[in-house]
Formats: structure tokens, sequence, C-alpha cells
């Protein structure tokens, strides 16, 4: 009779102690992909994670605290932080993201500049783009191409470069201000600037400053 009852009470103890694993295991597989669904607020992007890491390595807790362990990647093979109180472990993820991306719309010439009617959104897996793919219009309109494009090709940051503001050895107008100040004059561009880029400028009096170049190609100093 006691060997039966301890059958029985030792498979309701493995029943139980199962369980609470399923649970956890389901708890982090959902926590996992909320996670990753708040990164992407477009509500046209699907997304569905496949975690790689055996499930017995993934800590047990209600509530783990996640995080991208040193990875800017949000899609693709992404390693993610998981701490469950001092208990802290790195859970492998591969992250398939299914939204819009930008192609070009027709055959480019290297050296053009890029408008609407050059560009085009298609649908697909985002997580299988070259590195640093560009997904809106607005991240390449006004750049310059550098290389030839057949019609939809993927766009990525590495072909483009913003448009120069300021050329080399042009003539530019330099605005130094401080508290209570502010001094206009001019000097020629020793190299390309883009807005918002570094540059330095030769003064008529020969001496040489950086200066940070604006949207309308006036060179400001601050001091």
């Amino acid at each position: 009779m006691k060997t039966r009852f301890y059958s029985i009470f030792f498979a309701l103890l493995a029943s139980l102690i199962g369980g609470i694993n399923v649970t956890a295991a389901a708890d982090l597989q959902t926590q996992l992909e909320r996670f990753f669904h708040a990164r992407f607020p477009d509500k046209q992007t699907s997304l569905t994670v496949v975690v790689k890491t055996p499930q017995e390595q993934w800590p047990q807790c209600e509530a783990p605290l996640l995080a991208l362990s040193n990875n800017t990647r949000v899609w693709g093979n992404v390693s993610v932080s998981v701490r469950c109180g001092e208990q802290r472990r790195f859970i492998q993820t591969e992250v398939q993201v299914t939204g819009n991306y930008l192609v070009s719309a027709r055959p480019l010439r290297r050296g053009v500049t890029l408008t609407a009617a050059d560009l085009r959104q298609t649908t697909g897996r985002l997580d299988l783009l070259p590195p640093r793919a560009l997904l809106l219009p607005k991240d390449a309109m006004g750049a310059v191409l550098l290389r030839d494009l057949p019609p939809g090709q993927p766009l990525t940051s590495a072909m483009l470069r913003r448009a120069w503001v300021v050329k080399s050895g042009q003539t530019v107008q330099v605005l130094a201000q401080g508290v209570g100040f502010s001094i206009n004059s001019e000097g020629k561009a020793m190299g390309n600037a883009a807005a918002g880029q570094s540059v330095r400028i030769r003064m008529a009096s020969g001496q040489i400053v950086n200066g940070v170049a604006g949207e309308d190609g006036v060179i400001y100093i601050a001091q």
C-alpha cells in the first residue's frame, strides 16, 4: 500500500514540477516576443522569435529582466541577456521579421541625387537583408548614390552619402557665436562636408579653424 502511495505521490510531484517548467518556458517565449515587438512600432511589421538555447538552460522566474547583449541588431541572430534575480543567462534567438524596406525603383547611375521617383518600398524578410538596410524613403531622399544599381536592389547606408553643402575650395560664410556676440567672416573650405559634418576652413588671415556645416552651407564655430 505504502509503495503504491509513494509512487502516486512522486508521479504527482513530477507532474507539478514539469507543469511549472512548461509555464515558465511559455512565459519566457511570450516575454521575448513582446520584447522584440516593442522595437517595431510599425503595425505592418510582423515577427517570429525562435529560441535556440535549449529550454533546460532557460532561467526560471515570473518577471525576467530582458536586455540586448552588446548587440545593435534587432533581427536575425540576437543574443538576449535574461536576468532572474542574481541569475543571468544569455539566450540565443533568431528573430524573423517581415516588413517594409527600400529598393531602387529603376536602374540608377552612380552620382545621382535620389528623389522619390528613384525609390520604392516593398515587403519581405528584413532579417535576410544586407547590413544597414534602409527602411524608409526619408532615409535616402537627397542622398548621393555611390554605385550603379539595378531596379529592385535593396538600399543600404553604405551605398549612399549625404549631399555636400560645402565643397573643397569653396568660399563660405563663417559665423562665430558666443555669449553676447556674433562675428561673420569668410574663408575657404579645405574639404567637402554634408550638413552637420565638421570641416576645416582657411580664413583670409591664413588662420585655420574648425567648424560645422549647416544646412544652408554656413560654417558655424562655437566659442
